[in-house]
């Protein structure tokens, strides 16, 4: 019997690193979609290059799609990729549409038209929720989006639900959470937050400028939210699903917590600076991930406090390595 084969997009970044291990774990021959660029950034999976195979197309390019599905012919398809840092958005919001919103619908219309069997898996996210209508946010929430990303990601939730309901395509939305890891990219606040910790510690970098102390998510660890992706496109029947904690934490309390693992007093180092608040703030979210526990059988493993510690430690260790 062959080994199921699955497509991945996005597989060069945090999520999609992490995926890619769990189904190679699982027997699957695993493909990955990356864009052509003059400077190739594969390390979170170099470890893995001698055991996927990468396939160049685009999501702003719908032939290209066409193309890459009718080559790869996966059983299962992982929409990870997307313009996904927030600040970003709003400097350039028509790009952002048309990689995290129109590149859902080119990759749809693509799995409709070679192959309306593959199981496609859409990343959602907690930002759609924005200015929270309810505490905590679960699959009912009404979203609110506050960021030219997060509105582009109610548009690609919005239209995997469509494709489901249009075409009978096998199609989820996993809502996400804030999930973490130390391959988490530095401008995001958890890796900027344990990267200059770890260099502070050093002595290689005097302080470190933040925005909103205050601003509350509910923070996972990347490795285990992959495993939900997994399981949604394993049952019977298509359906969205959030993936969180429960637990909220302050990005103070983030602070807090690296800085003392280095035996640190963060109020010397930590400098708030106002440009760095978001134009519209998402003061606080945090999921109820009750749907995702009782269906799928999922469940966290890393809590806030380890994750933040294994982040620390690995920025440690390729700081060390780098000064040695």
């Amino acid at each position: 019997m062959s080994s199921p084969r699955a497509l991945i997009t996005g597989i060069t970044g945090q999520d999609g690193s992490y995926l890619a291990e769990l189904l190679l774990e699982k027997g699957y021959e695993v493909h990955g979609m990356v864009r052509r660029s003059s400077t190739e950034n594969f390390e979170r999976i170099e470890h893995l290059r001698d055991r996927i195979v990468l396939h160049q197309a685009d999501l702003l390019d719908q032939l290209s799609l066409i193309h890459l599905l009718e080559q790869v012919r996966p059983r299962e398809l992982y929409n990870l990729a997307a313009q996904s840092f927030v600040p970003t958005s709003w400097k350039q919001p028509l790009l952002t549409g048309e990689f995290t919103a129109l590149g859902v619908t080119r990759l749809l219309e693509a799995v409709r038209l070679v192959d309306p069997q593959i199981r496609f898996f859409q990343a959602s996210s907690s930002e759609m929720f924005g200015s929270v209508q309810e505490e905590p946010q679960n699959e009912q929430t009404p979203f609110w989006p506050r960021s030219p990303y997060a509105v582009a990601k109610v548009y690609g939730h919005f239209i995997t639900i469509n494709y489901r309901e249009s075409y009978g395509l096998f199609a989820c939305s996993g809502i996400s959470f804030n999930h973490e890891s130390p391959r988490r990219g530095k401008e995001f606040v958890t890796r900027k937050v344990t990267d200059a910790v770890a260099r502070i510690k050093l002595g290689l970098l005097d302080h470190l400028k933040l925005g909103n102390l205050q601003a509350r998510r509910d923070w996972g660890y990347a490795g285990d939210y992959v495993r939900a992706f997994w399981l949604m496109l394993q049952q019977e029947e298509p359906d969205d699903y959030v993936i969180a904690t429960g637990v909220q934490h302050s990005v103070q309390e983030l602070v807090e917590i690296a800085f003392e693992h280095v035996g640190l007093d963060w109020r010397k180092y930590v400098q708030v600076d106002p440009a760095l608040f978001r134009p519209a703030e998402v003061n606080s979210l945090r999921g109820d991930a009750s749907k995702a526990r009782r269906k799928l059988g999922w469940q966290p493993t890393v809590d806030f406090e380890q994750l933040v510690r294994m982040m620390v430690d690995a920025d440690l260790k390729r700081w060390q390595a780098a000064i040695s």
